[in-house]
């Protein structure tokens, strides 16, 4: 996702919520452990400490600095103190990856001896190897809450393509081993929590489903800007990570069959992120002479990325059928949805559980099938608007935070049953744990 504030729609009954949560006992202390992305930058581990902080817990996070921003080691915002460490991006194959996150785990270690003891250690995956520095918690009296963004597995299968090989097996391992340390698991749709269940063997009980979901009210549409058309009837939109895996190569090739195929030049499309294959990318859209129409803005301000949703006439979601995708909840359609927009996705199984009939879908990666679908988009006005206020009604209704700020309040106060919070507040020294 592109940039966080404070989620805003905390009202007084998830308050009253979280005195459940806290057991009603004062002093509640939370550790969050995040690697891959900075905070608050990273939205929905935003939302998830924002919301256990009006429920009366102290929040630390202990995440990577970010390079333009996030980039202060310590800081406290709204009441939520973060701990960042400098962190460099895996580069050069393995090796790369295992020197990113010895340090990471290196710093985590460091940071977390400061911040002392906690109730609960609260560990995001990407990696599945938080579960080392969580362990180490778990030992001086905390609750381990797995929170998993991503499986691990597929993501592998999908990013690399090398199959079931020797670091697949690796990767399987250490996402058994953190199923088996953690207390209580975080699932972002049903599919990952059918995953902790039947692939980690955990009791459906201590399985809580936490939906990722955009916040209403930084999200919210402005009045249409048609200059951002660059002068042609109808603006496409992409918003969004631009990895191996999210598919911008197939919505670009479908652009070209858009205009080859199809006969539709009456259109600019804006694609609006950055990630690992932004330059490849950008060479890609000029081979296929899309320079003229196709628009790479990077990251941008959230002023600016609402001015281009709200003028988008169709948005585009081309992750590709995978492994991970298919069973993934995609952040930018969820965004999409916020905003009012109608959208083309391939036919990807939570796709249709989060877009229903916000969206039209493509048969799996097929580009000229996607083509068609954005042309029947455009010359349907009305289809548009009924798709958009679709889109908007599930993201107020069943996909709504609120639904998930109470399951995870219901998670915490699970993973905290019958235990007094910690006694301590200083930081740990060499040989002691909190008292209990």
């Amino acid at each position: 996702m592109l940039g966080d504030d404070t989620f805003g729609d905390a009202s007084s009954s998830d308050a009253s919520s979280g005195d459940t949560a806290s057991g009603d006992r004062p002093g509640r202390r939370a550790l969050i452990l995040v690697e891959n992305l900075s905070v608050p930058f990273d939205r929905r581990v935003w939302q998830e400490c924002t919301t256990l902080r009006d429920a009366g817990w102290e929040v630390h996070v202990i995440c990577p600095q970010g390079s333009k921003r996030d980039t202060e080691p310590e800081a406290e915002i709204d009441g939520v103190r973060i701990h960042r460490y400098p962190l460099r991006a895996a580069t050069g194959g393995p090796a790369g990856y295992l020197r990113e996150y010895g340090s990471a785990l290196w710093h985590t270690a460091r940071l977390a001896r400061k911040v002392g003891p906690v109730d609960v250690v609260h560990a995001c995956n990407p990696p599945d190897l938080l579960f080392l520095p969580a362990r180490w918690l778990k030992r001086r009296g905390a609750r381990f809450v797995f929170d998993q963004h991503d499986l691990v597995p597929e993501l592998y299968l999908s990013r690399f393509g090398r199959g079931e090989d020797l670091l697949y097996r690796a990767v399987c391992a250490l996402e058994r081993m953190t199923y088996r340390a953690a207390d209580i698991v975080l699932a972002t749709n049903e599919s990952y929590r059918d995953v902790a269940v039947r692939r980690g063997g955990r009791k459906p009980e201590d399985v809580f489903v936490v939906r990722s979901a955009p916040d209403t009210g930084r999200f919210h549409p402005v009045p249409p800007e048609p200059e951002l058309k660059r002068g042609k009837p109808h603006l496409l939109c992409y918003l969004g990570v631009m990895g191996p895996q999210d598919g911008v190569d197939y919505a670009l090739r479908s652009l070209a069959k858009l205009r080859d195929e199809v006969g539709r030049t009456d259109w600019h499309a804006v694609f609006v992120g950055g990630g690992d294959t932004f330059d490849a990318m950008v060479e890609l859209s000029g081979r296929l002479g899309l320079s003229d129409q196709v628009q790479f803005t990077g990251r941008i301000p959230d002023a600016d990325l609402v001015r281009y949703l709200s003028t988008a006439d169709v948005c585009l979601s081309p992750d590709p059928h995978n492994p991970l995708n298919d069973v993934s909840t995609m952040n930018k359609v969820l965004e999409y949805m916020v905003m009012g927009r109608p959208l083309v996705s391939f036919d990807l199984r939570e796709a249709r559980v989060s877009a229903g009939d916000a969206a039209l879908y493509a048969p799996a990666n097929d580009e000229s099938e996607f083509a068609r679908l954005i042309a029947l988009l455009l010359d349907d006005p009305e289809r548009r608007a009924r798709m958009g206020r679709i889109g908007q009604e599930r993201i107020n209704g069943p996909l709504a935070w609120r639904n998930s700020q109470a399951s995870l309040l219901a998670a915490y106060a699970a993973a905290c049953r019958d235990r007094p919070p910690v006694a301590a507040r200083g930081p740990y020294r060499a040989g002691k744990r909190p008292r209990r």
